[in-house]
């Protein structure tokens, strides 16, 4: 069964190029963003993580670690990272699981159909597809995106999605489309404009169910 928004993530021992840990000993305190990939040494894979290597500062200012994931092994992870840095111009400096037995890919659901049959599939057979795992500190998941092999994640998207959960999750807000940070958001309509007024302060009423308001610092 896949992970559903708010399951806690399994608790997996991995084995990557920096060492051997569990997820949730990577997690700790801080938000996740755990993605996948096809294969090491292909076009669209190196320009993804070599995005993500250029938000280095971007995930840091966020309190977020970032993790990659395929079925390829530590050496050729820890080799592939030097065409990553060549196209990137920056260090990828974030660890990438080697999933040779492919328990997170089967555990996060990261496989085309069908890779589960027959059964005497092997992880050469089952390139992941495309996908993008926002973890919180309680280590639950809070966000997924799944793309097919043949279309490029956009990193900015993923970072924007970040932002959105981390202004909404502890605020009591939500974000309306297209959101960004500086940008007014939503208060719920749970929210009574009495309440909204003593929580919020000034807000504007486009709909009965549409108010608008300047977002918490």
């Amino acid at each position: 069964m896949s992970l559903r928004i708010n399951d806690t993530i399994p608790d997996l021992t991995v084995e990557t190029d920096q060492g051997t840990f569990s997820l949730h000993e990577f997690v700790g305190d801080s938000w996740a963003i755990l993605f996948s990939h096809p294969k090491d040494f292909t076009p669209v894979c190196t320009t993804e993580f070599g995005a993500v290597a250029q938000l280095a500062d971007e995930w840091t200012k966020r309190g977020t670690k970032v993790i990659g994931v395929s079925v390829d092994g530590v050496e050729e992870h820890k080799k592939w990272k030097g065409d990553i840095e060549k196209v990137a111009g920056a260090t990828a400096a974030f660890p990438i699981i080697a999933d040779g037995g492919l328990e997170v890919s089967k555990a996060f659901d990261m496989l085309p159909a069908e890779a589960y049959m027959p059964d005497g599939r092997t992880p050469a057979d089952s390139a992941t597809v495309r996908s993008v795992f926002i973890i919180g500190p309680d280590k639950k998941l809070k966000l997924s995106m799944t793309y097919p092999m043949t279309v490029g994640r956009n990193f900015a998207e993923v970072l924007r999605a970040l932002d959105g959960l981390q202004m909404s999750i502890g605020n009591g807000v939500a974000t309306p489309a297209n959101w960004n940070i500086g940008d007014d958001v939503i208060i719920p309509a749970t929210v009574s404009n009495e309440d909204a007024k003593t929580k919020f302060g000034e807000f504007t009423e486009v709909l009965p169910y549409l108010r608008l308001t300047k977002a918490p610092r």
